[in-house]
This record gives structure tokens, sequence and C-alpha cells, in this order.
């Protein structure tokens, strides 16, 4: 449900006031988004899974509860790595790979083999039906 113009008003206020007040904060609000926390914390997850197989494969010999504990960090990691990647989706990807969060002049090499390949395998999929 779209804001009213009233309630568009009110809220600019807020946000005037509050980058008037603390100019700071407001600049760290504004370049924060829910992409870039969600990249940020499917880097961790990576790592702390890394980890988890490092547990597994140093320890799992001489201590089996430790073994056991480095799967169940890297099942906790794939987790919220899993969630994350479907927070961030497809604009959120682009989000990452943009410096600066300015638009790509030209889409990427792997931008234009990813749509050669979906059309390719489009066309066969009609031809076969």
């Amino acid at each position: 449900m779209p804001l009213s113009e009233e309630e568009q008003q009110i809220l600019a206020q807020m946000e005037q006031s509050l980058a008037a007040e603390d100019p700071s904060f407001a600049q760290r609000v504004q370049s924060k988004t829910v992409y870039r926390s969600a990249g940020r914390a499917c880097k961790w997850s990576a790592l702390t899974f890394f980890l988890g197989l490092a547990l597994l494969v140093a320890l799992y010999s001489s201590n089996i509860a430790i073994g056991l504990f480095g799967i169940a960090v890297m099942f906790v990691s794939i987790v919220i790595f899993e969630r994350n990647l479907r927070r961030l989706g497809r604009a959120g990807w682009h989000d990452l790979t943009r410096p600066g969060g300015e638009a790509p002049a030209q889409p990427t090499s792997f931008e234009q083999a990813y749509r050669g390949a979906t059309k390719w395998f489009r066309s066969r999929l009609h031809r076969n039906n």
C-alpha cells in the first residue's frame, strides 16, 4: 500500500531533520542496503563453512566430538548462506558487484554469456515442444 502524500511529506521532513542533526549517521544509513549486509553475511558464512571443514578434516580422527562440532558449524553456515543468498536475489547481486553502486555502462562478459546461453536453451526448448 503506497504512502499518502501527507505521509510522504512527514517522512521527508523526518529525513531532513535527521540529516541536519547527525549527518554522519544519515550518510551511513543511506549507504547501507539489505543487499550489502546479506552479501557480507554470505562471505562470513562461507568462511565459517571452511573453518568447520578444517575442524572436521584435522580433528575428526583424534576427537569425534570436535569433528561433529565441525559438521554442525558447516551445517549452520550453509543455512545462513542460503537464507542470505535468497535475500540477495538478482538485484542484490548486481548491487554487490557494482563499484560504488553506479549502473554498468555495458553488460559484463559473464552476463553476455549467460544471456546467450539462456536464449539458446529457450530456443531449443521451444523447438522441441
